[in-house]
């Protein structure tokens, strides 16, 4: 399978930092504590139609996740995936499964859920001919192969391992076993589609139908999108507002002024100028909470230079030379949390993480650090470069920060410099393109909360978000097994084995997770953000 793209995790900072001006504002409307009022909140236009497996950035996941239900959610709270429509999802052998879903869902236009109602979606969205982003989602169920090869026109339109039983049965049978599989059912690219979908497919892009707590209202680009509660929905999670007006701004400062203006309810990304005047700005109606982000420097396996003997002890060393505390309190004001394995705490210690797995590699040690990268036989042509995007986010802080940091543990002030590259869409393409020579910015936004999904679509050989091309035998085994565990306990343990070989070849330098920040207005109440750091829309209420 095909892991989340790097674009999922840097749509975030490009809503955050581009610079513009608003549009928007208006503040909560009506209806006082009867749950009839309308939120209203920040946002920045999608960078898709709202197709669920056309949908890889933060924007547009913040729509899915409010018109769309699937066969599980996973818990604002603990991140747990529990069964939403699925009624039961069970497998004798980790490959073969089969799924029942609950016989009283409904679409927002009165259609019945069904059965086919996923099957024809997950076949729509695997599709080549379709081109959607998430098509990779759908990659370990058996024939994907056929309907999306890697070169070349696909030989089927359907995926072989879907069979509709009847109306509220189907089976998957999956290229590989893949325990876990049924945990990562709560992404948007796996809900449910109506048939208004295929039938006049551009008028459902003009205004998106779904099964979810709210329905589309209206949607004008560049201005808002007003979503309203849907009364008729079946779920248990109901809205407890009368709706919410998602504002377009393309400044979050802006945003921000608005809020302590009152014209606005909820910013749901504090930006980095005004996170050491959030907290008494707006005192508890400033959130910080951690989510399930992780900020990491890749290097580039594909270069000889780095990829010799002795490499993984430089790659060590350079790790021990950040001083991880310093930064994460003096540039993100305690907003990012020091890195000490290459997942997240979100996941908990019964879903994979585990503090401190990195052990002294990610420790701060400028003695021992000096000592690895010389025993290393140095950085290769003496000096470190970390690649950037110049023109969205505050990457430049922070870089020279590491930079500094590495140049002060090495007794070298030339030994690391930051080299920024104009664009966003120019570094990644570069990074694709193994284009890059030396460190660059890395990181991942979880798509859902399993250890897999940090591990598998960014270190495993040949993963398509294995930009420096890390190649590891044991790594790759270990990932195998752990997928073919049924056992969960089993599973974790044995992708925190994976994790160790990271720890030792050290492909890519964890730096710190990151938290989620959000601030709101006296006018709303029960405000939190879920794991994804997304603000949980259908729990606020109108005071």
């Amino acid at each position: 399978m095909r892991g989340a793209t790097h674009a999922k995790w840097a749509a975030g900072a490009v809503a955050v930092a581009l610079a513009a001006t608003a549009c928007g504002g208006g503040g909560s409307g009506g209806g006082g504590g009867d749950g009839s009022g309308i939120v209203s909140s920040s946002w920045g236009d999608p960078q898709n139609p709202l197709e669920p497996a056309n949908t890889n950035e933060v924007q547009g996941g913040k729509i899915l996740d409010m018109v769309f239900r699937g066969l599980k959610r996973y818990d604002p709270k603990t991140g747990e995936a529990k069964d939403m429509i699925a009624d039961s999802i069970d497998t004798k052998d980790a490959q073969n499964f089969t799924v029942k879903i609950k016989d009283d869902w409904k679409f927002s236009n009165g259609e019945k859920v069904t059965a086919k109602s996923f099957v024809d979606a997950w076949n729509y969205g695997a599709n080549l001919k379709n081109n959607q982003k998430n098509a990779y989602f759908f990659g370990y169920i058996e024939g994907y192969d056929k309907v999306h090869p890697e070169t070349g026109a696909a030989s089927a339109q359907t995926l072989s391992g879907l069979k509709v039983v009847d109306d509220t049965t189907f089976t998957v049978k999956l290229s590989q076993k893949f325990s876990t599989w049924p945990d990562t059912l709560g992404y948007p690219a796996f809900a449910p589609l109506p048939k208004a979908f295929y039938d006049d497919h551009d008028a459902w892009l003009k205004k998106p139908v779904g099964n979810g707590p709210y329905a589309v209202d209206s949607y004008t680009k560049g201005s808002k999108m007003a979503l309203r509660k849907w009364d008729g929905y079946p779920g248990d999670d109901k809205a407890q507002n009368g709706g919410v007006d998602m504002n377009v701004y393309t400044d979050n400062n802006t945003a921000y002024t608005d809020l302590m203006a009152g014209n606005l309810d909820l910013v749901d990304d504090v930006p980095a100028s005004q996170l050491s005047n959030a907290k008494n700005d707006l005192g508890d109606r400033y959130i910080n909470t951690p989510a399930g982000i992780i900020q990491t420097l890749a290097f580039p396996f594909y270069d000889s230079k780095w990829n010799k003997p002795g490499m993984e002890k430089v790659r060590q060393g350079l790790s021990m030379a950040i001083n991880r505390e310093q930064i994460t309190e003096g540039i993100f004001q305690k907003t990012r949390t020091p890195a000490t394995d290459w997942t997240s705490p979100v996941l908990g210690d019964d879903g994979g993480y585990k503090d401190g797995l990195c052990g002294d590699p990610c420790k701060y040690d400028a003695a021992q650090a000096k000592k690895l990268v010389a025993e290393g036989g140095g950085i290769p042509g003496g000096q470190l470069k970390i690649s950037y995007n110049a023109d969205t986010g505050s990457h430049k802080e922070w870089v020279d920060a590491v930079c500094n940091s590495i140049n002060k543990a090495l007794g070298n002030d030339k030994a690391c410099v930051g080299n920024p590259i104009g664009t966003f869409a120019d570094f990644r393409s570069k990074a694709s393109k193994q284009q890059l020579d030396g460190a660059w910015r890395s990181g991942w936004q979880m798509d859902y909360p399993l250890i897999q999904n940090f591990l598998q679509p960014t270190y495993y050989t040949d993963a398509p978000s294995n930009d420096g091309k890390y190649d590891s035998k044991d790594f790759d085994k270990l990932v195998d097994q752990a997928n073919a565990q049924t056992d969960k306990a089993k599973a974790v343990s044995t992708f925190q084995d994976a994790e160790k070989v990271l720890a030792k070849d050290m492909p890519a330098i964890p730096l710190w997770y990151q938290n989620g920040s959000a601030g709101y207005s006296d006018k709303v109440s029960n405000v939190a953000l879920n794991q994804f750091s997304v603000p949980v829309y259908n729990e606020i209420k109108v005071n």
